[in-house]
């Protein structure tokens, strides 16, 4: 089995991540952002633009206050990346809500209701 090597990029993804998940935990004060998880990051292979993805606890409907409250703390942010990662260039940080936890809890209330329609219409074995 060959070990994959990560590229700079995605080891720097990675560090990004866990500082910014830490800060949102432990040091952003915004009240507004602690309803956010971080679910991915994704690196310009310069490391110049860092594509920054976000879930919400409330759902879609949060997700213009939490796009404010990244936009409002993205000086602190870059700040506090800087200190942590040590990199020459500090990437400009976007931010970008991602719907894939909305799809996944739409596509559960759908697998229920066919679930509920499934046992009107059709009788268990023990009810026959």
């Amino acid at each position: 089995m060959v070990a994959r090597s990560f590229n700079r990029a995605e080891r720097v993804s990675g560090q990004v991540k866990k500082v910014l998940s830490d800060l949102i935990l432990k040091g952003i004060s915004d009240p507004r952002l602690s309803r956010a998880t971080i679910t991915g990051v994704s690196m310009s292979k310069d490391l110049r633009i860092a594509k920054i993805y976000f879930a919400a606890h409330g759902g879609k409907d949060d997700q213009q206050d939490l796009a404010a409250g990244f936009e409002s703390a993205k000086g602190f942010i870059k700040r506090e990346l800087a200190k942590e990662l040590g990199l020459r260039y500090m990437p400009d940080l976007k931010f970008f809500y991602d719907a894939s936890f909305d799809y996944g809890a739409h596509i559960d209330r759908v697998l229920k209701t066919i679930r509920s329609d499934d046992g009107k219409h059709y009788p268990t074995p023990e009810e026959q």
